[in-house]
C-alpha cells in the first residue's frame, strides 16, 4: 500500500479539559498518513487518482480549530473518519498522530499526544426472509443498510431460494449475501443488523423459525471472534449452501479464515458430499 504523508501541520485551536484551553487556545501539531492505492495517479499524472495536499490541509485546519473538545482521542477520532469518508473511493486508511506541545502539565515533558489508525473493514452480511414479501423485505433491508454513513454497499448477490433449515414446518426463504465495507466496528455493524431487522417485524419466537428478515455478519475481514453477542466467522458456513452459492456469486476467491479454504471450493465440496443442508 502506497502512503500520503502531511507531517507538522499546525493548527492554533481549543481543545482541552481546562476551561482556560477554550478560552485561550494553544498550538496542535498534526502529522497525517493516508494508505492508498497511488499506481493509477503515477502513470497518469491525473490529481483525480489521488489526493489533493492543499485540500486537504484546508479541511483538516478547519475542522480542528473550528470545533473544541476536551481529548485529543475525540478529535483524532471524529477527524480520521471524515476524512475515510471524504475519500473513501481512494483511501483504505489513515493514521492520526496529533502533538499537544504546551499541554498544562506540571512536568519536564517534550511533547505529548495521541495517534490512532483506522481503516475500511470488508464484509459480508447475509439476508433471508420467508415471510410475506420475501424480495421487498430483502431490498429494503439493504436499502435501510446502505443509509449508514458508515456502510457502503459494494455487491449484492441473486436472490436464491432454499428450503427451511433447522426442522420447523414453514415457508421457504429467498437468501442473499451483500459485500459491504464499513467503518463500524462489529459490533456496532450487529445493532445497525438488528435494529434494521427489528424496523422490519422481526419476531423471534422460535429458533430457525419464519421472520421477515434475517440478517447475519457472515465475516469481518479475517476476523474470528466469539463471544456471548456474536460469532464471526458465522456458524456452519461449511454447510449451508444459501451461504456458499451467494459467496461464490460475489466473492469466489474469498478464503474462510478459518478452514484456509475459498468460497467456491467449499461450495464445490459441499455439493459433492451429496447431502446439501438448506435453510
Amino acid at each position: 500500500m502506497d502512503t500520503i504523508k502531511i507531517e507538522g501541520l499546525k493548527c492554533f485551536a481549543y481543545h482541552g479539559v481546562y476551561p482556560e484551553e477554550k478560552e485561550k487556545g494553544q498550538d496542535f501539531i498534526l502529522d497525517i498518513w493516508l494508505y492508498l492505492d497511488l499506481n493509477e495517479a503515477g502513470k497518469t499524472d491525473k490529481l483525480e487518482f489521488t489526493v489533493n495536499y492543499g485540500e486537504l490541509c484546508e479541511f483538516v485546519k478547519k475542522y480542528v480549530c473550528e470545533n473544541k473538545f476536551n481529548l485529543l482521542e475525540t478529535v483524532v477520532t471524529n477527524l480520521s473518519r471524515l476524512i475515510l469518508l471524504r475519500y473513501d473511493n481512494l483511501v483504505n486508511s489513515v493514521k492520526i498522530r496529533m502533538w499537544k506541545p504546551n499541554a498544562p502539565i506540571l512536568a519536564n515533558f517534550k511533547n505529548v499526544g495521541v495517534e490512532i489508525t483506522r481503516y475500511w473493514h470488508d464484509a459480508f452480511i447475509g439476508l433471508g426472509s420467508n415471510m410475506g414479501d420475501r424480495v421487498k423485505y430483502l431490498k429494503k433491508g439493504l436499502q435501510l443498510l446502505s443509509l449508514n454513513n458508515d456502510i457502503f454497499i459494494k455487491k449484492v448477490s441473486t436472490f436464491i431460494e432454499t428450503k427451511p433449515y433447522g426442522g420447523i414446518e414453514m415457508d421457504n426463504f429467498l437468501n442473499g449475501v451483500a459485500r459491504i465495507k464499513t467503518l463500524l466496528k462489529p459490533h456496532e455493524l450487529l445493532k445497525v443488523c438488528g435494529e434494521i431487522e427489528n424496523e422490519l417485524g422481526r419476531e423471534r419466537l422460535v429458533r430457525w423459525g419464519p421472520r421477515t428478515l434475517d440478517m447475519d455478519i457472515l465475516f469481518y475481514d479475517e476476523l474470528i471472534l466469539y463471544d456471548e453477542c456474536l460469532t464471526i466467522p458465522h456458524i456452519d458456513i461449511k454447510n449451508r449452501d444459501f451461504v456458499l452459492k451467494p459467496m461464490t456469486e460475489i466473492a469466489p476467491g474469498f478464503v474462510h479464515p478459518l478452514y484456509k479454504k475459498t468460497m467456491n471450493d467449499m461450495l464445490t465440496e459441499l455439493e459433492n458430499i451429496g447431502d446439501v443442508k438448506s435453510f
